[in-house]
């Protein structure tokens, strides 16, 4: 029998690595991250869940906004428990876009209001969350670009 076969690891590696994906990303701090990203998740999809099916005719743009939100942060979560070299960069991609959607978004509530009758997540630079909209994926990225 194969040593690979007998030791359970993949052939040509020692112990498997190659087989299992990388799980670094939730060690440590990352464990942190994917525990935040999961309550926005939670958060988000809840609230445009809630919004969408009940008052959606009242403020569109900003439920669709918060549901846009909701998939970011899902996005990323899977990401991170995903693991791996292809899954970090996804990530890191997707936190630069999330936060360059809370400045795009936040910025514009403070300029048209009007625009937006109600509040989404990313409102005032995600003041309504406590501004972890605006820090988290900041915090994402310098993790992702500090694990490669």
């Amino acid at each position: 029998m194969p040593e690979s076969a007998a030791t359970g690891s993949a052939p040509g590696t020692a112990d498997g690595a190659a087989a299992a994906p990388d799980r670094r990303l939730v060690k440590g701090p990352g464990l942190l991250l994917v525990w935040l990203y999961g309550v926005m998740v939670v958060g988000a999809v809840s609230r445009s869940i809630y919004q969408i099916s009940t008052e959606f005719d009242r403020a569109p743009l900003a439920y669709a906004l918060s549901a846009v939100a909701a998939l970011v942060y899902a996005f990323i979560t899977y990401s991170l428990v995903r693991g791996g070299e292809a899954a970090r960069k996804a990530a890191l991609v997707c936190c630069a876009g999330e936060l360059a959607g809370v400045l795009l978004v936040g910025a514009w509530t403070l300029v048209r209001p009007e625009a937006f009758p109600d509040a989404t997540v990313w409102s005032d630079f995600g003041m309504g969350y406590l501004f972890i909209p605006v820090i988290l994926p900041v915090t994402g990225m310098l993790w992702l670009r500090r694990r490669r």
